[in-house]
């Protein structure tokens, strides 16, 4: 019999969260309420209308707030260019969870 190699490692949740070791370059920018707002509404809706219409604002104000949050990502090296990006980002940094969804 052989002998049981290593798999590769296995990142668990416990590594995203705050004061994990694993994860100690982990940066979390500071969103305003009304961008986790904006996002929120983004993320649950079919299009950046509907968030809109939800919001009581403009598509374009929708944008405006996606655009500062992206930079704002961008800003600490953690990209987000995709809908999916930002969410698993809120998810990672608390602005939002899966019992949410």
């Amino acid at each position: 019999m052989g002998h049981a190699v290593p798999g590769p490692s296995v990142t668990c949740i416990s590594d995203y969260r705050a004061g994990d070791s694993a994860v100690a370059d982990h940066r979390r920018p500071v969103l305003s309420s009304r961008e986790v707002e904006v996002l929120l509404a983004w993320l649950a809706a079919e299009s950046k209308d509907e968030a809109a219409s939800s919001l009581f604002i403009s598509a374009s104000t929708v944008s405006t707030h996606l655009a500062r949050i992206r930079a704002k990502y961008s800003a600490i090296g953690r990209d987000a260019p995709t809908k999916t990006h930002l969410l698993a980002r809120a998810l990672q940094d608390g602005y939002t969870s899966l019992d949410r969804w």
